[in-house]
């Protein structure tokens, strides 16, 4: 997967990238959907009509000039008359997303817009989001309901489509992207909640609050050296992280790995980089306490330090938001994996912490991870820990699995998780500690 600079990458380029990625992450299906770009000289890049979004080339990809003549071997999607009417509307913006994904499109067809105060980071990425009322795809009254509704607020670059779907706008392409994958994961992790109970918001306090509390200041030191082993951790990082977004376990906007490197000296990735283009020579050595001069660690940087001091045995850490844990996360139902043997054998009794206790308190935490690989943090992430990082990753999955179990069983009736005496017989069979 190319790393997606749009400095350097063609319109075309990019649309084909993202579109692709958007088809592969499920959040679109083969005719639905369209994205556009409009380049420095007002020509519009957009995805054709009628060709299959899981196999565009960038020769499929159209480009309608300013003047309205047409370059390209197929139309120009339906939809361009609300693509061209956003640009108007919003002239700052230069990337569109239209499409289905099919938590979004729940909201829309029951007119309820997510509330994206359910994590810290929705709230920046997503802002204030628009509903526009139902009109004929395509068509031009279409165009003007939404770029009226973008109208309505200057900060809008999210506009919920009655019984459609969503459309969302950016400065850039991957403005754009991680807007729409974020609103999109913000809406599974709601309906999730709402299946096992009631969501629990953050307020605007709690949010502001934790922004505040994200470490910004490191210690820095220079000569940092690069040894073979060093060089293979980040290679092995990035090739989790990219399988994380594949498996649909890390969004792009959200999910740190890190990896101990030499005794308590550690890998890890950083923030601001789109975690489906992470590239080796963005992850951050952390070495003696101190970061590798020039860059910036992840924003729960003390947290994996703190855990790699505290135990020796872990030398492994993943923090990110998979959307079935997430339901737990943000209803405050309790992730019992005693209802799967086999989950409870990888992960143990999975508690939840209460909101900001990862910068309020990390040691407590840490603490915790002696006993137990994982830890569900309220309204944030999970933790994941583990000795080796596939181990980890597999840890993971069995958690995210589980939930996702846990979640389609409340729909069918009472759960039966085993008994305290048959969990101390998988205690014993299984030698677990």
């Amino acid at each position: 997967m190319k790393q997606l600079d749009t400095k350097l990458m063609h319109p075309a380029e990019q649309i084909r990238v993202v579109i692709s990625r958007i088809y592969r992450s499920g959040l679109t299906t083969t005719s639905g959907g369209n994205i556009s770009i409009r380049d420095d000289n007002g020509d519009i890049w957009i995805t054709p009509a009628g060709i299959d979004k899981g196999s565009l080339t960038t020769n499929d990809i159209v480009c309608v000039k300013a003047d309205g003549t047409i370059i390209g071997s197929h139309r120009p999607s339906s939809e361009y008359p609300f693509h061209k009417a956003i640009y108007e509307m919003r002239p700052q913006m230069t990337a569109v997303i239209h499409a289905h994904p099919p938590a979004l499109v729940s909201f829309s067809i029951t007119k309820q817009i997510p509330n994206t105060n359910i994590i810290p980071q929705a709230k920046n990425i997503c802002g204030t989001i628009g509903f526009a009322p139902y009109d004929v795809p395509g068509s031009e009254n279409l165009g003007k309901k939404i770029a009226s509704e973008f109208k309505k607020h200057s900060d809008y670059k999210a506009v919920i489509m009655e019984n459609h779907g969503v459309v969302l706008c950016g400065e850039d392409m991957m403005d754009a992207y991680q807007r729409f994958e974020t609103l999109e994961f913000c809406a599974r992790t709601l309906i999730n909640a709402k299946i096992l109970g009631e969501p629990t918001y953050l307020t605007d306090a709690q949010i502001d609050q934790h922004e505040r509390s994200i470490p910004v200041d490191f210690p820095v030191f220079m000569n940092v050296t690069y040894p073979s082993d060093e060089r293979a951790i980040r290679t092995e990082i990035v090739n989790i992280v990219r399988r994380a977004c594949d498996q649909g376990l890390m969004i792009s906007s959200y999910g740190t790995v890190s990896v101990r490197w030499r005794g308590n000296d550690f890998l890890i990735t950083p923030p601001g980089v789109p975690r489906w283009d992470i590239e080796p020579h963005n992850i951050v050595q952390v070495k003696d306490g101190m970061v590798e001069a020039g860059k910036v660690p992840s924003r729960s940087v003390a947290l994996h330090q703190t855990i790699y001091q505290s135990n020796p045995k872990i030398n492994s850490i993943i923090l990110t938001q998979p959307p079935h844990l997430m339901g737990f996360c943000t209803s405050g139902e309790k992730f019992n994996v005693r209802t799967i043997p086999e989950s409870w054998i990888f992960l143990k009794d999975v508690p939840t912490v209460k909101f900001g206790t990862q910068y309020e308190d990390n040691v407590r935490i840490a603490e915790m991870l002696k006993q137990i690989p994982a830890i569900l943090l309220a309204n944030d992430s999970v933790v994941v820990t583990g000795d080796k990082l596939l181990q980890t990753f597999d840890r993971l999955e069995v958690a995210e699995f589980s939930a996702k179990s846990l979640i389609m069983a409340a729909s069918l009736g009472k759960l039966s998780p085993i008994s305290d005496a048959e969990v101390e017989d998988l205690r014993v069979a299984f030698h677990v500690e």
